[in-house]
């Protein structure tokens, strides 16, 4: 946010760091929407996969769980470049403090959640007919389980 009046306590806060923060949070918001839409897509009852309504990718016929987990993986390698180009401006301003925050706090999960999905790519792969409706059910209830259930 840009205004007429700097802040006071603002200090090694470059208006570009600023403004960088801002288009990082507008493709966060923009994922979490295709997530939501992917959760939905899976949570209807002519799919009936509760346990895959949970990540998300571009579209909405997602047609099987490889594709999705896949755009799913795309997506979130895109996040992580633009938090490594977000990172990046912050170093060459010399901001320290935000340098720390985006790692700790928003890098160190995405690397995470590339690697839990391209696991779960993988395991997708070698059941040999991703398309099969009891590979996806097996997929569905043995590795992302029911989070419901005690």
């Amino acid at each position: 946010m840009t205004s007429g009046t700097s802040s006071q306590v603002r200090q090694n806060y470059h208006q570009d760091s600023e403004a960088a923060i801002n288009r990082q949070i507008n493709l966060e918001l923009y994922a979490s929407y295709v997530y939501l839409s992917m959760s939905y897509y899976f949570d209807r009852d002519d799919v009936a996969l509760k346990n895959f309504d949970v990540k998300k990718p571009d579209c909405d016929d997602w047609e099987n769980r490889l594709n999705a987990m896949e755009s799913a993986l795309n997506l979130e390698k895109s996040v992580n470049q633009s938090l490594l180009d977000l990172h990046k401006l912050p170093t060459d301003k010399n901001d320290a403090h935000l340098c720390d925050f985006i790692e700790t706090h928003y890098l160190n999960e995405q690397v995470k959640s590339i690697k839990e999905l391209g696991d779960y790519i993988t395991n997708l792969r070698k059941m040999v007919a991703p398309e099969s409706g009891m590979a996806e059910y097996l997929f569905d209830k043995h590795t992302l389980g029911d989070s419901n259930e005690s």
